[in-house]
């Protein structure tokens, strides 16, 4: 048996011992988890940098070497969302509808794990600690395929993961991680219907296209982040250009940042070179319209992938538009359905773009870098979803999960 289907298999396995763990049982081994990610970090660190300097070797961007990339910090930040995931609410067993029947019936509609997740994802080893603990948390297995780029990472952590497990209620079983990260790993794991039950890919646009077309495991489909921020004719500038220069430099590899800024041409007129210079200065390369680079002469002549290019890097578009109804089709046109904001004091524009614009988040007077679980109240996410069936935006709990009917009677036949 391959390792795909054997890993599989435990899995299954593991996910019906998960349907008689308690609360107390998934948080004490949340908390277990946690505590041995501090013990090994050092060793976690140490792998991590076998991963960076091998992507440096293969030549890989600075964008992905981000992603890649572990320090204390980081590593502190995933076990603060593991102790904010142990405080929230487990939403398993919880009763979505009851109904009492005049014949006698009971009918409850109970929250209930999905049963086994599968993960395929590239480059961030933070995305192993994510899927695992919310998987765990929500009583799903899970089964996760990480990118050769970061697999000395993932072992690592799933290795910390295996050694809490140990010492909880937990089936070690129930977190899985692929350790050949060949394509005829990745495909096999795309037709594993007797095991799994979901696959969520997480990554570039090539991946998830990849997975959606060849899978025959339905899939969460977490899209790409080509972000935009619509600055109106009525933006105030101070505010404008903070919230631009939060969304594109603070985190530029992450699928939330801002890859294109629409501008309303009035509001350009006053104020869009100081902010194109203060890009600038930055460090972002710039590219626009054709309007835009009469007024800038730094900036780069757009093409048409430009408007649908998500960069991940320190570049963005520019586009002008005579109105809020020109943004809205440029956005609706060009976006990922991710994240779109709006800055502007026009309440009236604004509703139009929010109740207008096809994404899971909009903004107004916010930077779309909120669009994030830990952010939403979440604790972590296990993808952003651009999809609108099952699940839509940040992923947290209640998305891991699935319904069944509980039926109660006391001998009712139907007539």
């Amino acid at each position: 048996m391959s390792e795909v289907k054997n890993k599989g298999q435990d899995a299954k396995a593991a996910s019906y011992l998960l349907t008689g763990v308690t609360t107390d049982e998934k948080n004490k081994a949340l908390q277990l988890i946690a505590e041995q990610l501090l013990a090994d970090q050092m060793i976690i660190l140490e792998e991590n940098k076998k991963d960076i300097e091998r992507g440096r070797e293969n030549g890989l961007p600075e964008a992905v070497l981000d992603r890649i990339m572990l320090n204390e910090t980081r590593i502190k930040d995933m076990v603060h969302a593991i102790h904010l995931l142990v405080e929230l609410k487990d939403p398993i067993g919880e009763s979505l509808e009851t109904i009492e029947k005049e014949n006698g019936l009971l009918i409850q509609k109970r929250r209930v794990p999905i049963g086994v997740i599968g993960m395929i994802y590239e480059a961030r080893p933070n995305v192993t600690i994510d899927a695992a603990t919310l998987s765990l948390k929500t009583g799903n297995a899970v089964i996760l395929r990480g990118s050769s780029s970061a697999q000395a990472s993932n072992m690592a952590i799933v290795q910390s993961i295996h050694t809490a497990l140990e010492k909880s209620a937990l089936p070690v079983n129930a977190v899985q991680l692929i350790e050949d990260t060949s394509r005829e790993t990745a495909k096999e794991l795309f037709q594993l219907n007797d095991y799994l039950d979901v696959l969520i890919p997480r990554g570039g646009k090539n991946l998830i296209e990849t997975v959606v077309r060849e899978s025959t495991v339905p899939v969460i489909e977490t899209g790409a982040g080509n972000c935009h921020i619509f600055i109106d004719e009525t933006a105030e500038q101070k505010m404008a250009e903070a919230i631009v220069l939060n969304a594109k430099l603070q985190r530029p590899s992450v699928c939330n940042a801002i890859e294109s800024i629409v501008i309303h041409e009035k509001w350009f007129e006053k104020y869009g070179v100081p902010l194109l210079k203060n890009l600038q200065n930055h460090s972002v390369e710039i590219y626009a319209d054709e309007a835009v680079c009469k007024s800038f002469a730094d900036a780069k002549l757009a093409t048409e992938e430009d408007w649908y290019n998500e960069y991940l890097d320190l570049s963005v578009s520019i586009k002008l538009v005579h109105s809020v109804e020109d943004a809205i089709h440029h956005i609706n046109k060009y976006g990922s359905k991710h994240s779109e904001a709006i800055i502007t004091n026009n309440d009236q524009h604004a509703n139009l773009f929010l109740q207008n614009i096809d994404a899971t988040t909009v903004y107004h007077n916010a930077s779309t870098r909120f669009t994030d679980g830990f952010e939403f109240g979440y604790g972590a996410e296990i993808g952003i979803s651009t999809q609108k069936l099952h699940a839509r935006g940040p992923m947290g709990l209640h998305a891991l999960t699935s319904s069944k009917f509980i039926v109660h009677g006391n001998g009712q036949i139907r007539n």
